[in-house]
C-alpha cells in the first residue's frame, strides 16, 4: 500500500464508520477498486487497527461521558461490588453490551470465517442491498423511542447481540446497534450515541487481537513504511470521523434512516451488476 491508497482507504474509514452503510464493506470494496491485492495479513490487520483513529474520535467528542463518574451515594446497604457498580455504572453498561461480540467475534476468527468474510465483495454487495432495503421500513417499523427510555443492563446486552450480526460486512456496525437500540424503546439519538460508546470496547479489542495477530506472525510486514501508512490511517480516520459523527447524529434524528438505505441499495447494486456481467472492480490491475 502507498501513501494515496493509505489516505484514501483511511478517509472511507472515518466517514462511514460510525455511518449505517458498513465502515468495512466500503473499506473491502475501495481495496478493490483500488486493486489491493486481498488475503495479504498487513491489509486484513490495516482494516481493524485504523479504526483505533475513530475510537479516539468517540472518546475525544464525548469525554465528559468517559471521564465523568457517579460520585451520588449508592444506595444504603450496597456491597463493594454494588457501589463500585454504581460508581462505574456507565462502563458497566458498555461491559455487558460488548460480552456478545467478544463471544462471537472470537468464535468467528478462529473458525476463519471471519478472514473468509473480510475477502468477499460478494458477501458485501449482497449484504449493502438487504440492509438498504431493511433501513427503507426500519424507521417506521422501530421509531417509537422516549427520552424516558434509557440504557439499562437488559437493554445493553440486547443491543450487544444486534451488534453481533455485524460480523458479516456490509451489515454495518452502526446500523445493527443503532436498530437494536430502537427495538428497546430508545430514541434515534440515544441509540446513536450508545452506538458511538460500545463501538470503543468493540474496536478496541478487535484491533488489539489483529496486532497481536500480526506480531505473533513473521514480522517482515512490520518495516518503517507499513508502520507509518498504520500511523497516517489512524490520524486520517481520527480527523474524518470525528466530523462525521457531529453531522450524523443531526441528521440521523432529523431525517432518519430512509437517505442511508438508498444510497446502500444503489451502491450494492451496481457491484452486483458489475460482478454478474464479469467485470472486475479493480480500476487498477
Amino acid at each position: 500500500m502507498n501513501w494515496l491508497e493509505t489516505v484514501i482507504i483511511s478517509i472511507v474509514e472515518g466517514l462511514t464508520e460510525f455511518l449505517p452503510v458498513s465502515s468495512t464493506g466500503h473499506m473491502i470494496i475501495t481495496q478493490n477498486l483500488l486493486g489491493i491485492p486481498q488475503g495479504d495479513p498487513f491489509v486484513h490487520a490495516f482494516t481493524f487497527i485504523i479504526q483505533f483513529g475513530a475510537i479516539l474520535s468517540v472518546v475525544c467528542l464525548y469525554w465528559k461521558r468517559f471521564f465523568q463518574f457517579d460520585n451520588s451515594p449508592a444506595p444504603a446497604g450496597s456491597s463493594l461490588l454494588q457501589r463500585l457498580k454504581h460508581k462505574y455504572y456507565f462502563y458497566w453498561l458498555l461491559f455487558v453490551g460488548v460480552l456478545p461480540a467478544v463471544v462471537i467475534g472470537l468464535l468467528a476468527k478462529k473458525s476463519g470465517l471471519l478472514d473468509w468474510l473480510l475477502d468477499s465483495v460478494e458477501v458485501v454487495a449482497v449484504m449493502l442491498v438487504v440492509g438498504g432495503i431493511f433501513m427503507l421500513f426500519c424507521d417506521r417499523l422501530f421509531n417509537k423511542g422516549t427520552d424516558e427510555n434509557r440504557v439499562n443492563e437488559k437493554r445493553a446486552f440486547n443491543i450487544g447481540l444486534y451488534q453481533c450480526i455485524s460480523v458479516i460486512p456490509g451489515v454495518s456496525r452502526s446500523m445493527a446497534t443503532i436498530v437494536g437500540g430502537m427495538t428497546q424503546g430508545l430514541t434515534r439519538k440515544r441509540a446513536a450515541e450508545f452506538s458511538f460508546f460500545l463501538a470503543v470496547p468493540t474496536m478496541a479489542g478487535a484491533t488489539l487481537l489483529d496486532l497481536l495477530d500480526l506480531l505473533k506472525e513473521d514480522v517482515s510486514w512490520a518495516t518503517t513504511h507499513n508502520i507509518t501508512m498504520l500511523l497516517l490511517g489512524c490520524v486520517v480516520s481520527f480527523v474524518v470521523a470525528l466530523l462525521a459523527m457531529r453531522w450524523f447524529v443531526n441528521f440521523l434524528t432529523k431525517y432518519g434512516f430512509k437517505a442511508f438505505g438508498i444510497y446502500r441499495i444503489i451502491v450494492g447494486g451496481i457491484i452486483i451488476i458489475l460482478l454478474l456481467t464479469g467485470h472486475s472492480l479493480a480500476m487498477v490491475d
